[in-house]
Formats: C-alpha cells, structure tokens, sequence
C-alpha cells in the first residue's frame, strides 16, 4: 500500500474518531435544553415552596417531580396532594400494623385504632380534593377551588385530631416515635399542599 494512502487513510480516521470524540462530549443542544427546564422547574418548586409553612420538606417531597411539574402550578398542586395522599395512606397501613404489636396497654391500641379511622377519613378527603382538581376549568374555578379548600382543611383538621391521640402518656417509648414523627410528617405535607392550592386559588389557571 503506497505511504501516502496510508497516511492520508490515518489522518482520516484520526479525524473522525476527534469528531466523535468532541460529539460526545460536547453536550447536544437538547441535552442544553433539558438542563434549562430542569433548572427553571427546580427553581419554580423551590420558590413556590417557600410560602408553605414547611419549605424544607416540601421542596424535597416535589423537586423529584421535576420533570412532570416544570413550572405549571396546577401540576404543582396535583403532585402535593398525590405525595400526601400516598404518605397518608402508607402511614395509616403503619399504625394499622403496629397496633397489632405484642405488649401493647389497652389505652395505646385504643389510641392507634382512633388515629386510623382519622386518618381513613384524611385518606377519603384528600382523593375527593384530587377528584375535585381533575374537574378544575376556568368556568367552575372558584367554586372547585373552594370545594378543594375545605375537603384538605378536613384531612388535615383529621391529621391533627389523630395527633393529639399521641400526646402526654398516651402511648410510650418506641411505638410513641414511631407513629407520632409519621403522623407528624403526614400533617406537614397536608398543611404544604393546602399552602400551594391557596397560592392557585389566588393566582387562577
């Protein structure tokens, strides 16, 4: 094979492969895009939840929704309500289960037992406000949002009651944490969500 061929071939294929090389890591103008929306949406969450009275715990529980929420506030709402209600449900199976536990006083099943019809009813009224945000439009906005309103106001009006289930002597030692910081988080989250359907309420479609 002539020398000249050969190096010509060579520098051809040097070229090539730079080419691929430098595509590779240079990143593509739609991966530029995507880190753009990512950034604007994280800052839309991160903002939105700085009114709630919980920020931390709020921007936590929806930056992982980044993606699907980006800076749409009705999607914003339906994501706080969905991670409530999933919180609240896993929550209530919880208490559920531990107060099946061996060793248990009367008075500390009995104050499990309370607190999971309390939280089955925040269950039943945390999915009507999420059926409620399904029908949302600009012609009915008022109206909806104020059903949304009182339906997560009584979840959280339940969340509480069943918190105070837990306080003083009623239940001890490891079951006490345990259900008490659930319940805890649970009524954050519904008091966070409740924040953000106030800040659409006032702000509209």
């Amino acid at each position: 094979m002539d020398s000249s061929f050969s190096k010509h071939l060579f520098d051809s294929s040097l070229l090539i492969i730079i080419l691929i090389t430098c595509s590779l890591i240079q990143p593509s103008q739609q991966t530029i895009e995507k880190h753009q929306q990512l950034a604007r949406s994280t800052n839309f969450i991160r903002k939105s939840c700085s009114a709630t009275t919980y920020p931390i715990l709020c921007f936590t529980s929806l930056s992982l929704h980044a993606n699907l929420i980006q800076t749409d506030r009705k999607i914003l709402t339906d994501m706080a309500l969905s991670v409530t209600l999933s919180s609240t449900k896993s929550t209530s199976a919880l208490i559920f289960s531990l107060a099946k536990s061996r060793g248990l006083k009367p008075r500390e099943v009995a104050a499990m037992k309370d607190c999971v019809e309390e939280l089955s009813d925040a269950v039943d009224e945390l999915r009507s406000s999420i059926g409620e945000m399904g029908k949302l439009k600009p012609s009915n906005f008022q109206v909806t949002m104020e059903d949304v309103q009182t339906w997560v106001s009584a979840a959280l009006t339940d969340e509480n009651t069943c918190t105070d289930g837990f306080q003083g002597d009623a239940v001890n030692g490891k079951v006490n944490t345990i259900v008490r910081g659930r319940i805890v988080k649970v009524g954050q989250l519904t008091s966070n969500a409740l924040a953000l359907i106030n800040q659409l309420a006032s702000n509209n479609l």
